[in-house]
């Protein structure tokens, strides 16, 4: 069943999300920190049954210098720099497994597939924090300088400076998407590395947290409300950290030219928050509205759309 407002009223939504005045200031000295440490990008072959794809796996340093893990895919026998595709993964999931997500090389783009610290993959988060509900949600809330997405927003940002750094890709041509927790990942490093080529968000998480907080009827959000409800005394200093993470803070930002997906059907990632960040989004844009899909959004549509739209504007060939 359809979950929150009606088409007609989330085309006119407008969240009233205001980023802090020190917004740009906070994410302009963290990522001046985070650049102190060398990339330290490590490539490392990895044999697989494929032929037509060379896989590596690949660490490079993030937020505090700590190592972050992703795959890199490409497509075999090109010598030229590739047009590229950075991708992060849904909530506590992870970069996966080498043999998994293979249309983007077949396409001709390298392909990064990037891990989540702390979440379901192998790259660990060795900073710690104060309570939290059961989930990663509200790991270190209690500050934007300890809230996890400060440091998995950094990794993001310096896993574009990492994959611009190889010789096989065009630093030009990189794309940023994902689903999920991975299109609000996305979302921030398109505004964080404001020259990224392109940007997908399907079914955004992490937008308009308010909102979310509100109408969201299931996880992840419902750990934040889980939180809130424990830890009544601290529902402003909640939602001040939170200010600094909020997708549609990001969307107002970012310029690159994007394509944002959501189902109307979606009862894990609102859709008016994801009209949220697309209304706030400062770049051209465009939104495909799946009436009868839930957090899937359009799925293999979704992808075949995206993949026509960033042929002619990433060029791989």
């Amino acid at each position: 069943m359809r979950t929150g407002l009606g088409l007609d009223a989330l085309r006119a939504y407008r969240s009233d999300y205001a980023a802090p005045d020190d917004f740009d200031a906070f994410w302009a000295s963290t990522l001046t920190e985070a650049r102190k440490h060398d990339l330290d990008v490590r490539l490392t072959p990895v044999e697989t049954p494929l032929r037509a794809i060379d896989v590596f796996d690949v660490t490079f340093a993030g937020y505090g210098g700590h190592p972050i893990h992703a795959w890199l895919r490409l497509p075999a026998g090109f010598e030229n720099p590739r047009p590229t595709i950075v991708q992060f993964p849904g909530y506590g999931s992870s970069r996966g497994s080498e043999l998994e997500q293979l249309h983007w090389a077949a396409a001709g783009y390298a392909h990064l597939q990037v891990d989540v610290r702390g979440q379901g993959g192998v790259t660990p988060d060795p900073v710690g924090s104060g309570p939290a509900y059961p989930g990663h949600l509200t790991r270190g809330i209690e500050s934007r300088d300890t809230y996890v997405y400060r440091r998995i927003f950094t990794d993001a940002a310096r896993a574009v400076d990492a994959v611009r750094a190889l010789a096989q890709v065009d630093p030009a041509r990189v794309a940023v998407l994902g689903n999920s927790q991975g299109g609000g990942i996305a979302l921030a490093a398109a505004a964080l590395v404001p020259d990224v080529a392109a940007l997908h968000a399907q079914a955004p998480f992490l937008c308009d947290f308010r909102r979310a907080s509100l109408v969201a009827g299931g996880r992840p959000y419902t750990e934040l409300t889980g939180y809130l409800a424990t830890h009544r005394e601290q529902v402003r200093r909640t939602f001040a950290t939170l200010s600094y993470f909020d997708g549609v803070g990001f969307a107002s930002r970012a310029k690159a030219p994007a394509w944002f997906s959501v189902g109307l059907m979606d009862d894990v990632v609102p859709p008016s928050t994801v009209f949220g960040a697309y209304h706030a989004y400062c770049g051209p844009k465009e939104l495909a509205v799946w009436d009868y899909s839930a957090h899937e959004a359009g799925g293999a549509d979704d992808l075949r759309a995206v993949l026509e739209a960033f042929g002619p504007l990433l060029g791989p060939q």
